[in-house]
């Protein structure tokens, strides 16, 4: 059972957080959310995608890290590969939230939460939250940092998918991967940009997502497709080994 509890220096004073990249400390993962304003690093070693919510039918963007459950690619000898981390890995056990509206301010303010049951978290070992006095200490601004870019994060993905979806823009794609050991892999139920509707675009559209920003989005997007080799290269190195 998943407990959030809202941070505070008090009931988490002790509070230590594992922060080596690990496949057993929750990084075992095939693919995780991703935000357009991480897209320009993202896009130099994941594939970027859309995936949908088979509930709600709602889009968001993700990163790529392997085919298999429980399968994260850029993982070598147990040590983490890429220069770059996913702001969804880099948050770790943390979690941002809204507090209610209260009668001297009627807008919500982002909280922190943090998951108890992450196996991150302990009070031995580990990076401090806070210091012995109660004050933030230089690894919690900086996860209060990494917090404050997913919820921007979260806001830009939503128009960005918007414009998208308003352009007709997403189209559904299969990836047959062949293996050097006869092995047959495929990659379904992801999205990605429909690259002929975004070429039919009229100057008028294209002006309006260039200076939006999202232009440079759509074709990280697309550039960081090539990346696929690069994990199929991977998952065949280990197959092989």
């Amino acid at each position: 059972m998943v407990t959030h509890e809202l941070l505070n220096n008090i009931s988490h004073k002790d509070l230590r957080i594992l922060t080596e990249r690990s496949l057993d400390l929750g990084d075992n993962i095939p693919s995780i959310l991703a935000f357009p304003n991480e897209f320009r690093q993202l896009q130099a070693d994941f594939p970027i995608c859309f995936c949908k919510d088979p509930d709600t039918g709602t889009f968001h963007c993700a990163a790529i890290l392997g085919f298999e459950d429980e399968e994260n690619l850029f993982f070598s000898n147990g040590s983490w590969q890429p220069q770059y981390v996913p702001l969804m890995l880099q948050k770790g056990p943390f979690l941002i939230g809204e507090s209610s509206p209260n009668n001297s301010d009627n807008d919500s303010k982002p909280m922190i939460y943090i998951d108890m049951d992450h196996p991150r978290v302990n009070s031995s070992d580990g990076e401090q939250v806070f210091l012995e006095h109660g004050g933030n200490t230089d690894f919690l601004e900086k996860i209060r940092s990494v917090l404050d870019a997913i919820y921007q994060g979260r806001k830009y993905s939503e128009t960005f998918i918007e414009l998208v979806l308003e352009n007709e823009l997403i189209e559904d794609f299969a990836l047959e991967i062949n293996l050097s050991d006869g092995s047959r892999n495929s990659l379904r139920g992801f999205y990605t940009i429909a690259e002929k509707k975004l070429n039919a675009l009229s100057y008028k559209v294209i002006e309006k997502l260039m200076v939006s920003g999202y232009l440079q989005a759509i074709y990280m997007m697309i550039a960081s497709f090539e990346n696929f080799k690069k994990l199929i290269y991977l998952k065949d190195e280990g197959v092989a080994t």
